[in-house]
Formats: structure tokens, C-alpha cells, sequence
């Protein structure tokens, strides 16, 4: 048993409010100085910068997860994580079918940047990534666990795209098995809102847009499991599944 430290909620420059520092060996390195063991990629609606991010993540000592930050059609944001990189690409390519397409305003939003493991340019996405999709909350856990993987409600103690301002509550059904918090020292007043979230294991991540707003090693995780990356993804999920 060892404490990982993570950091499960970063955008790339691919996100539209992603600053264009933020390229897959930026964020790699960036790990490496916040001492993290365990980072995942959260593009919006977008999981094509995470082949370049695992192979830079790879070559730093970084356990790399591939992930998503859905935006629900009621504007909800999610994050969806899978253990396998080839899991997030086809559930990438389902959610690709549920973007309502609008072109990307590059002066009011920035440049949508896809890169490789060298950080070098390889596309533009033209439409803009962040606005909603026509999945819904109560679609979203099944579509993902469908696919592999796993999804919870984002940044819950924020206005913006947060679950609970949204809904007003943190809902019963669909299930969510954990919950992520921007702050979290809030999570004692959302549990004691919320009887349900005293049951769930709880992530605290970043949402980092910009290099210095990526986690230090702040959280962690206690898994139990041999050091090879599999073994130490498939033990976080299973803490994430409350499991």
C-alpha cells in the first residue's frame, strides 16, 4: 500500500479555454515538477490530444489516464475516465456524433489544438469543443460504462457547469459513484447538504488551463497494487468505482 499522488482534471490546448502552453510534454513535465504520480487528460468533449499525452506522460515516469470532460445537454460537465487510451478513442468517436456543430470563434475562444508526442501541430479542430452536447446526465453513466469507462460530476462546489447548481441537488439517479470538488475543503458542507456524497470516495482535482494551475502534491490516493501502470490504473478505478 503507497499513496499516489494525482491530479485527475487538465486541459491541453486542444480545449478552446486551454492555453496553448498546455501541449502534452508541457503538461508531463509539469507533472514531474509537481512530484504527481498519476495525471489525467480532460479535454472538452475531446480525447484526441491523449495518445500524444500518454507517450509523453510515459517517457516522463508519469502514470497517464485517458479522459473526457463531457458537457451534458443541460450544460453539466462530467468528467469520463478510462483505463485503456483505445476505450477513451471510441467513446471519443461516439461523443463526436452528439456535438451540435459550431464553428469555433478563435478570436473570443483560441485556437483547438491537436498535437503529437513531439508537441508538434498535426490539426485544428474547427468547431468549437465546449459548448453542450446532446447526451444527457441520465444517459452519460451507462454511454461511458458502455465503453469502459467511468464518469462523475465535475468541480461540484462551483456555479459554473456544477451538478449542484445546476439541479439543486446531487441526484440519486443516474448513479454517480464518486464526486469531484475544485476545493476541497468544501466537501464537509457538501456532505452534510448531501447525505448520499458521505458514501462515495470524493476526487479533488484542478482543472487546470494553464501550467501553474496544475495540482502540487496536494492528493492522493492509498492503492494497494504492484508498480506496474496497468495494475496502478485498474486499482484507481476500482477506489473510484468504491470498489
Amino acid at each position: 500500500m503507497r499513496d499516489y499522488y494525482y491530479d485527475l482534471h487538465i486541459h491541453s490546448c486542444l480545449s478552446p479555454c486551454g492555453d496553448d502552453d498546455m501541449t502534452p510534454n508541457n503538461i508531463a513535465g509539469m507533472g514531474v515538477v509537481a512530484k504527481l504520480d498519476i495525471m489525467a487528460l480532460t479535454d472538452h468533449n475531446t480525447c484526441r490530444n491523449c495518445p500524444a499525452f500518454f507517450k509523453a506522460a510515459k517517457a516522463n515516469g508519469i502514470i497517464p489516464v485517458a479522459g473526457m470532460e463531457l458537457t451534458t445537454a443541460e450544460d453539466i460537465h462530467l468528467v469520463c475516465l478510462f483505463e485503456r487510451l483505445e476505450d477513451a478513442l471510441n467513446f471519443d468517436a461516439a461523443v463526436n456524433e452528439k456535438r451540435i456543430p459550431f464553428r469555433n470563434r478563435v478570436d473570443i475562444f483560441g485556437e483547438q489544438i491537436i498535437m503529437n508526442e513531439n508537441d508538434e501541430v498535426i490539426g485544428i479542430e474547427e468547431n468549437l469543443l465546449s459548448n453542450a452536447t446532446l447526451i444527457t446526465v441520465d444517459e452519460a453513466p451507462a454511454l461511458v460504462e458502455s465503453f469502459g469507462g467511468i464518469c462523475y460530476p465535475a468541480h461540484i462546489d462551483r456555479e459554473a457547469n456544477g451538478i449542484v447548481a445546476t439541479l439543486g441537488i446531487f441526484p440519486e439517479f443516474p448513479f454517480f459513484s464518486c464526486a469531484e470538488y475544485h476545493d476541497g475543503d468544501k466537501r464537509h458542507e457538501y456532505e452534510e447538504r448531501f447525505e448520499l456524497l458521505k458514501a462515495k470516495p470524493h476526487v479533488v482535482s484542478s482543472d487546470a488551463h494553464y501550467l501553474w494551475d496544475i495540482s502540487g502534491r496536494l492528493n492522493c490516493f492509498a492503492l494497494e497494487c504492484s508498480e506496474n501502470p496497468d495494475d496502478i490504473r485498474k486499482a484507481l478505478f476500482e477506489r473510484l468505482k468504491g470498489l
